[in-house]
């Protein structure tokens, strides 16, 4: 078996409204690259990244002399060639080769009649357990979601999604607005919701200082951990030396080099593991293996999938043997994806394994097509800007938080 074509199509699938964080927006729409690896006995692997508001089509084509005749099967092979640490200086290409990887997995699991995870071990679980994750979102007027930006709001937005889902932890976006009215939304949150467990991720803005006040405000609550309040791996060092809840990262800990670091001098408690930061879903699964022998805990991290690289995620999720906590996902969040059968289904907050070899799932060529038009007609967007903040932009730590009670910047 050999690869003959790859294609790349960008996608826009929309979004119930647009979602807030620390350091920009998702502006009512994902941005994402669907990768098709084609082989010559005329099978097809699908693979997915994106989450930065742009294309990455020109970045994946690049990659074909590169892999034209190229067995999918040698998956340690196709690391080398696209990864190869010194030549990926000039382009990265971590995500690119997750993508690819993806494909080559699905694709290589159709020929065998195997699922994508019993490429990397084989499965634990059936089904993967997922949290909730809100943000403070601005208002879709063309179908009256979002606008949550209070506690009383955000807290009714979590009922829905827990009476639709039936999620039983409750992740909350923060860093948009100043740390103490997070504290007031995540304490209402808990107060909502008894016996469930919860996690804050302000996505890094804060200072070291003022995560650990944050700490000790909240740490009555049954948190599964505290997520990447402040950034680097000596800020994380320092506060998890002052504080009590387990820390949990997915920004600061994204290759083994950071991961010896981490498990070297106790950075982080819980270590988040994404299918495309990491360079795909067995560099995740490997990483997944160190932090077991290290005790370390895991779970799997979202970066704003459609139903492609969600499947790559409930891969990882039912392989980890140390995977102790819920899984993040975005993808309550669309309103439709581009498989076929339309979007995955949650069931007591948990979606199931999918049967089928390879990844499990199949893209819809027409839905594919439809929102294709859909990003040639919107296009992009810049990730790390608000749209309703012209000329604001994200530091670190952060000290221009928006004003919750301004609807409208």
């Amino acid at each position: 078996m050999k690869i003959v074509d790859i294609k790349a199509t960008t996608i826009a699938l929309p979004l119930e409204a647009p979602l807030r964080h620390a350091s920009g927006a998702h502006w009512g729409r994902f941005v994402r690259t669907m990768v098709e690896v084609i082989t010559d006995e005329g099978l097809s692997g699908w693979g997915e990244l994106g989450g930065g508001g742009e294309s990455a089509e020109n970045s994946v084509t690049s990659l074909l002399p590169y892999l034209k005749g190229h067995d999918p099967l040698q998956l340690e092979q196709l690391r080398w060639k696209i990864m190869n640490p010194v030549a990926s200086l000039y382009n990265s290409r971590m995500q690119v080769h997750a993508a690819i990887e993806m494909a080559c997995m699905d694709v290589a699991g159709k020929a065998l009649g195997i699922r994508a995870c019993d490429l990397i071990g084989g499965a634990l679980r059936e089904s993967v357990p997922f949290a909730s994750y809100l943000f403070y979102r601005y208002g879709n007027a063309e179908n009256g979601f979002g606008d949550e930006f209070s506690a009383d709001e955000i807290v009714k937005e979590a009922k829905r999604q827990k009476s639709l889902n039936g999620f039983k932890t409750h992740k909350l976006k923060g860093g948009v607005f100043k740390p103490d009215h997070d504290v007031e939304v995540f304490s209402a949150l808990a107060d909502a919701f008894p016996g469930d467990s919860f996690r804050l991720d302000p996505n890094s803005v804060w200072s070291v200082e003022d995560s650990i006040r944050v700490a000790g405000q909240i740490a009555h609550i049954r948190n599964d951990y505290f997520e990447d309040p402040c950034f680097g791996l000596e800020g994380m060092r320092r506060l998890r030396d002052r504080i009590s809840i387990p820390t949990a990262t997915n920004t600061v800990v994204v290759n083994f080099e950071q991961l010896a670091t981490c498990i070297r001098n106790e950075s982080v408690d819980v270590i988040l593991l994404d299918t495309t930061f990491w360079g795909g879903l067995r560099q995740a699964y490997r990483a997944g293996q160190i932090l077991e022998a290290f005790q370390f805990g895991t779970s799997v991290h979202s970066s704003g999938e459609a139903g492609v690289q969600l499947a790559s995620m409930l891969h990882l999720g039912a392989a980890l043997p140390n995977m102790s906590f819920a899984a993040d996902a975005h993808y309550h969040h669309l309103l439709d994806d581009i498989i076929v059968g339309g979007k995955m289904q949650y069931v007591d907050g948990e979606i199931a394994l999918p049967k089928g070899p390879g990844l499990g799932v199949e893209v819809d060529r027409d839905k594919l097509e439809h929102y294709a038009g859909h990003y040639r007609d919107v296009g992009g967007y810049t990730y790390d800007r608000d749209p309703q903040r012209p000329g604001w932009y994200s530091v670190q730590p952060e000290s221009r938080y928006a004003d919750p009670l301004a609807r409208r910047a």
